[in-house]
């Protein structure tokens, strides 16, 4: 029959809403407003005390200098896409208005080189982007980055400007195939491209980290986009997904070799979609940094008030798969739906389709995402989902979306 009012300081008000006369004590950086002197390794909880992320406004490079977002409509001719801050090294294009594939282009494989990651089908070296530039790209007439007056989104990523390493792992002791990648260990990102052998195997990728995900697509030959995430089960090495189909988790060592991926090397089995003999084979592989990428899981409530995710800072785009049935790839992405509670604007990895608009899914948010529906694909009640997501602003940076 009580009622009590609790009043608690964590640095921010020393007097305790006006109940106390305070101490006037900060803590060891000179933050904070405290009764008493601060106890020796105790900090006030506020942004200012956040550790300082490797990528940031404090850090000498932003988010935006390995991962950026474009909108554009098509023209039907030569269309230049520019102003990023830095040369982009992944393209990854979608017709926003159209039942197109969804398109990547490379400059580890070079220009006109394509691939489609939403089917099975190989390279083509008709691709539509035609130049790399140091702050952009061009595509021409092709009809599937370009028609006229149709919409596009494109998500790009930073690797090494085009510079690439080459492997000869008998020669370096790194991993039994030799690969060539092109990496940026700051952010946490290397395109690797490998001939198959046919046998398990190791490949180096340069990250000098452990990745979180990847995914790899045979270039000279048909097959589906094959897909490693540390916390699809617990056992990821065993287990795989793929970004061209709708598939659930499946259990099978011929895809990673039962092996997890190291600081140095990641591993493959004896399927064709992975290391047929003397086919080609592209690989993106990421490892996490903190407050630019997170690669982790949550398991769905089925509500619309749904799971909050913690990724340490404010997503720019995100990518979501139902690990536990068949379910598309649903990505969301602060670019085309700019405030929260918009109608939602999601594309599917797995598929040609259009932009599917009024779906609400998610919310964006100053340190993760929180769920908005109870849809199956994002939120299956009891059911395991894994994320892929890259920052526009880190935590300690950032504000509400």
């Amino acid at each position: 029959g009580y009622n009590s009012t609790l009043h608690a300081n964590f640095g921010q008000d020393g007097s305790f809403a006006g109940t106390e006369t305070s101490g006037g004590n900060s803590d060891a950086n000179g933050f904070g407003d405290f009764m008493f002197a601060v106890p020796t390794g105790y900090l006030a909880m506020c942004s200012a005390n956040m550790v300082k992320p490797a990528i940031g406004p404090d850090s000498g490079s932003q988010a935006d200098n390995y991962f950026d977002i474009t909108l554009y409509t098509g023209n039907g001719g030569d269309k230049t896409i520019s102003g990023f801050n830095f040369q982009p090294d992944w393209v990854w294009s979608k017709s926003r208005s159209l039942a197109h594939n969804h398109h990547i282009h490379d400059s580890s494989r070079g220009v006109e080189q394509r691939l489609t990651i939403n089917n099975t089908d190989q390279e083509a070296s008709d691709g539509a982007l035609k130049t790399f530039t140091s702050d952009g790209y061009t595509f021409d007439t092709a009809g599937a980055a370009n028609t006229n007056n149709e919409t596009y989104v494109n998500w790009v990523w930073h690797a090494n400007a085009g510079t690439t390493t080459t492997n000869d792992a008998s020669s370096t002791g790194v991993g039994t195939i030799d690969s060539v990648y092109q990496v940026n260990t700051k952010a946490g990102f290397s395109i690797v491209l490998y001939t198959g052998t046919g046998s398990a195997g190791t490949i180096a990728h340069g990250l000098g980290a452990v990745p979180k995900w990847y995914f790899i697509k045979r270039r000279s030959n048909t097959g589906h986009t094959e897909v490693y995430h540390a916390e699809n089960t617990s056992a990821p090495a065993t287990d795989h997904l793929r970004l061209s189909a709708t598939d659930a988790t499946g259990d099978d060592a011929q895809y990673f070799n039962d092996t997890d991926p190291t600081s140095t090397v990641f591993s493959i089995g004896d399927h064709v979609n992975v290391n047929a003999s003397a086919n080609t084979y592209v690989a993106y592989v990421f490892a996490e940094v903190e407050g630019y990428s997170k690669f982790g899981s949550y398991t769905g409530n089925g509500a619309a008030d749904g799971p909050f995710v913690f990724t340490g800072f404010k997503p720019a785009w995100v990518m979501i798969k139902n690990t536990a049935r068949g379910a598309d790839w649903r990505i969301n992405d602060t670019t085309r739906q700019p405030f929260n509670d918009t109608g939602g604007h999601l594309l599917l990895a797995n598929s040609n389709s259009a932009e599917i608009t009024n779906e609400y899914d998610i919310d964006f948010l100053s340190n993760g995402f929180k769920l908005r529906s109870g849809d199956v694909y994002e939120n299956g009640n009891g059911e395991a989902h894994i994320y892929m997501a890259f920052a526009e602003a880190p935590f300690k940076y950032s504000n509400a979306h």
